[in-house]
This record gives C-alpha cells, structure tokens and sequence, in this order.
C-alpha cells in the first residue's frame, strides 16, 4: 500500500526535523563560539528549510489536457 502524497504528518515531521537539526547546529556552534544567538538563528533557517523541503516534496505539477488537432483526422 503506497502513502498518499500529501500525508500531513510527513509535512510536521519535515519542518520539526529542520528545526531540530539546524537549532541543535546553532546550539553547538554557541558552545564553540562563546555566542548566544547561533541557536535561535538554526532554528529559523531550519524551520525555513523544512517548509521549502514540505513545498518542495508535496508540490503537484498541473495536468494538462491533450489538445486535439484537426490536421490530423483522416476521416
């Protein structure tokens, strides 16, 4: 059985692991730098970058309709 395409909890988990990820490399970098603001800095770009991956992965390309042409009929 195949997963539908706009599941939402893969959407939720997309932006949570972004946030996760990219505060927990700000976090580390604080500690490495002396800094208090690399952490609040990861978890915007990585919120940031779980919506781009959210858009990215669930974007649906339009249908488009054969047109039919009547140069080609033989009838």
């Amino acid at each position: 059985m195949e997963d539908p395409k706009g599941d939402p909890w893969r959407a939720f988990g997309y932006v949570v692991a972004g946030v996760a990820v990219y505060g927990v490399l700000g976090f580390l970098a604080d500690r490495w730098l002396g800094t208090r603001f690399l952490v609040a800095i990861g978890i915007v770009v990585g919120a940031a970058f779980g919506i781009y991956m959210t858009a990215a992965r669930f974007r649906t390309e339009p249908v488009e309709k054969p047109q039919h042409d009547p140069e080609q009929d033989t009838d």
